[in-house]
């Protein structure tokens, strides 16, 4: 009797706490009528973070007698395409071709998107699953870096760029970029969830730092990446080159859709074009490479 005693003052606790939790589980799981009402909630508010998109769509294919309509009209009711032919007439008069300012966007988005990706990920690696002395200071400096913006760091950037003579080239844009710190941060905290014990099994078979980098590492941190090139992609798509290229031929395709946007009232249908088109490849971007962030982070994350 003294043997079962203990026992049975020890299993009255245990089931107090199933008879609790099973409570809270009832509490919290939803009927019909919650769904549905939950859905609509969230439909509203779906509704109305899309409604911006909705209206750059629709003014980009408005007439201009209802573009200067006060108050604005929302939705277009007699749609046209002259604001991209007018577009397309303003691009033919510029000393250099459309093509060519589309092409600078793509080199620089490209290249810079990739490399950035590339030596924030290779960076990151030792940051997150090696140790070395002042590897905590160091990643302290990535963190402390993430707090200037573009304006603060823009003096710095222009005098090193100069210092090593690409001025006035595509590398004036691209290789910052692939210094950009939030890429480096990101990276090095999805990387610390990967259990070390699957490194160092890696590395007891006698596999390479490079060959665990890129066939352990980067595919268990998939999310992290999709999501860098989506924001990298976005943040070079729409660059202006600024003072860094002075070369009319080297402008991205973002610097003269501004200056189109500078031509005023009588451009005003133009400029709805151009507002359209800027967004309209970043959106589709994201589009497209959502649904798979959205199933790796669904079916990632490890434990030991």
């Amino acid at each position: 009797m003294t043997a079962v005693r203990p026992h049975g003052r020890l299993d009255a606790p245990i089931k107090k706490k199933e008879v609790k939790l099973a409570k809270r589980t009832k509490r919290l799981s939803r009927s019909t009528s919650g769904t549905v009402a939950l859905f609509m909630f969230l439909a509203v508010f779906g509704v109305f973070t899309s409604m911006p998109i909705v209206l750059t769509i629709s003014r980009a294919f408005m007439p201009l007698d209802e573009l200067f309509l006060f108050p604005p009209r929302f939705f277009v009711r007699n749609p046209t395409v002259t604001n991209f032919a007018d577009l397309f007439i303003i691009m033919q008069e510029s000393w250099v071709p459309f093509s060519r300012y589309f092409l600078n966007s793509v080199i620089i988005t490209g290249f810079g998107t990739l490399g950035h990706l590339i030596f924030a990920s290779m960076a990151a690696y030792p940051l997150a699953k090696n140790d070395f002395p002042y590897k905590n200071q160091i990643f302290a400096t990535v963190v402390l870096a993430l707090m200037f913006g573009a304006h603060v760091t823009g003096i710095p950037n222009f005098l090193i760029i100069s210092a090593l003579g690409i001025n006035n080239n595509y590398l004036a844009v691209i290789l910052p970029a692939f210094s950009a710190p939030l890429g480096l941060y990101l990276m090095k905290q999805f990387m610390e969830q990967i259990p070390d014990s699957l490194i160092e099994s890696a590395r007891l078979d006698g596999a390479s730092e490079f060959f665990i980098w890129r066939k352990i590492v980067m595919p268990n941190v998939k999310p992290a990446w999709l999501t860098l090139i989506i924001l990298q992609f976005q943040a070079l798509w729409a660059t202006t080159g600024g003072v860094f290229l002075r070369s009319e031929e080297l402008k991205p395709l973002s610097f003269a859709m501004n200056q189109i946007a500078l031509g005023g009232v009588a451009r005003a249908g133009a400029n709805a074009a151009v507002i359209f088109i800027m967004m309209a490849v970043p959106v589709t971007f994201f589009i497209f490479s959502q649904s798979r962030i959205i199933e790796t982070m669904a079916t990632s994350g490890m434990k030991d």
